[in-house]
């Protein structure tokens, strides 16, 4: 296999995001779109990703330099179409001699399948590869025009298109694939002679036909290339994304009662058999092992979920949360940072943080790890089988030994033995009469006008 470059085109102003984040870093499925474009071109095989940005983009180049390293973006000044962003790199990629692919950072649900067929005309011996699909309705995109033996002939840009050619739906996208020297070599001979004053990468099909040279059309579906400029398009790739999402987990079998409900991450990982009740929410970094359940109304995020264990409803898992088999997390119960051990149990109302809790321990409704003083967190430590009675404050650092009762209502500050029994609390007392007497003399008060 040849050596593979990718150039990912971002230095698109957006300014229909109406937003002080540049546009290709806003979210879909949990990941900014750029980051799912070099993440496309990692899986394609390309050794060299770099990015095409705009001048002044220093948040979009920061966040480049942390994904790719440095020297890993270019700046396009002035942008003058998707040609000129192309050429902005040729210097960056001075001696590669293999494949390159344009990609969009605001394109982020292309399929790795797709960019593969893609290499795969160049090594049949296609010269360039252009990324199409069948469009409901072409409107303005760009026509592909195709001659009877499926060789590309050129692109066809809607208001320059003909009755006959306007009647074609399959469209560009604009992803283009081809020997990085040919590409190099066809730009060079790009005009601007248009409308715009702009160089345009669709113009090197025509240019290469003009020469002899073999030009193919790869399709994809439409939603497939779905670009995003607007808060209404982001919305739209959302929505693509978690049908998508869904679908593949319960043909991998997994259980959504309500699969419209259930919103899942790119990195969201679900084991067969897990049971998923309506309306969760899948943060980035969780990952459910077989056979366990989700009720419904919970939120995960960062945490790792083992077989049998049943999360909710209401629930919430922070990062750093791991809960072990047939362990019970239940309604209104944070975990942050915290591993709960094979069998336990904290059933309602808790916040357990940076600690680690023994296996069949039982965590009584209203118990909280005290976990923060202000500057440093500190970790609780409960063992196997001990039981923490109800409305507690555990706090941190602080170790309850296993096989221990902490008595309700308890604040405890040092470290209990296995076996004991603590009991952080004031002691009862009573006093016979008093609640008569007090409204007796709150009345006479009152009644004085004192």
């Amino acid at each position: 296999m040849k050596d593979r470059a990718a150039l990912i085109l971002a230095a698109g102003q957006g300014t229909r995001m109406k937003s002080q984040l540049p546009k290709v870093l806003h979210k879909v499925g949990g990941r900014a779109m750029l980051d799912w474009s070099i993440d496309l071109a990692r899986k394609a095989g390309c050794e060299r990703i770099i990015t095409v940005v705009s001048a002044g983009s220093d948040r979009l180049q920061a966040h480049v330099t942390d994904v790719l390293g440095e020297d890993a973006f270019v700046i396009q000044d002035p942008p003058l179409g998707t040609g000129h962003a192309v050429m902005a790199a040729e210097d960056a990629l001075q001696g590669f001699e293999g494949d390159l692919i344009v990609l969009y950072g605001d394109c982020p649900l292309i399929p790795e399948e797709a960019v593969s067929a893609l290499f795969e005309e160049l090594d049949r011996g296609a010269d360039l590869g252009v990324l199409g699909f069948e469009a409901a309705d072409p409107g303005a995109y760009g026509r592909l025009v195709e001659d009877g033996a499926g060789n590309l002939q050129r692109i066809v840009e809607a208001k320059e298109a003909s009755p006959e050619e306007l009647a074609i739906t399959l469209c560009n996208s604009g992803v283009m694939a081809g020997s990085s020297k040919k590409m190099f070599a066809l730009l060079s001979k790009v005009t601007n002679d248009n409308a715009k004053g702009e160089y345009y990468l669709t113009d090197l099909v025509s240019i290469a036909r003009d020469e002899g040279s073999s030009c193919r059309a790869v399709r994809c579906d439409e939603e497939d290339v779905l670009g995003v400029n607007s808060r209404v398009e982001l919305a739209e790739a959302e929505a693509v994304f978690q049908r998508k999402r869904r679908q593949a987990l319960m043909h991998s079998g997994v259980t959504l009662i309500a699969p419209e409900t259930v919103f899942f991450t790119f990195d969201t990982e679900i084991e067969e058999d897990v049971l998923i009740e309506p309306n969760v929410v899948f943060g980035p970094g969780v990952k459910v092992h077989s056979g366990a359940t989700i009720r419904a109304f919970s939120h995960l995020e960062g945490a790792v979920v083992h077989s049998g264990a049943e999360i909710g409803p209401y629930a919430r898992l922070r990062p750093g949360a791991e809960i072990g088999e047939q362990a019970r997390i239940g309604n209104f119960v944070e975990v942050k940072n915290t591993a709960v051990g094979q069998g336990a149990k904290a059933n309602h109302l808790a916040y357990l943080g940076d600690g680690a809790i023994g296996a069949g321990a039982n965590i009584g409704a209203g118990t909280i790890f005290c976990n923060y003083d202000g500057f440093l967190k500190y970790k609780t430590v409960v063992g196997a089988n001990a039981f923490v009675g109800s409305n507690s404050a555990l706090v941190a650092p602080v170790s309850i030994g296993e096989g221990a009762y902490v008595g309700s209502g308890s604040v405890i500050t040092q470290d209990v033995s296995p076996d004991a029994l603590a009991i952080g609390r004031g002691r009862q007392t009573e006093k016979a009469g008093w609640a008569d007497d007090f409204r007796t003399k709150k009345q006479a008060e009152k009644s004085s006008g004192k």
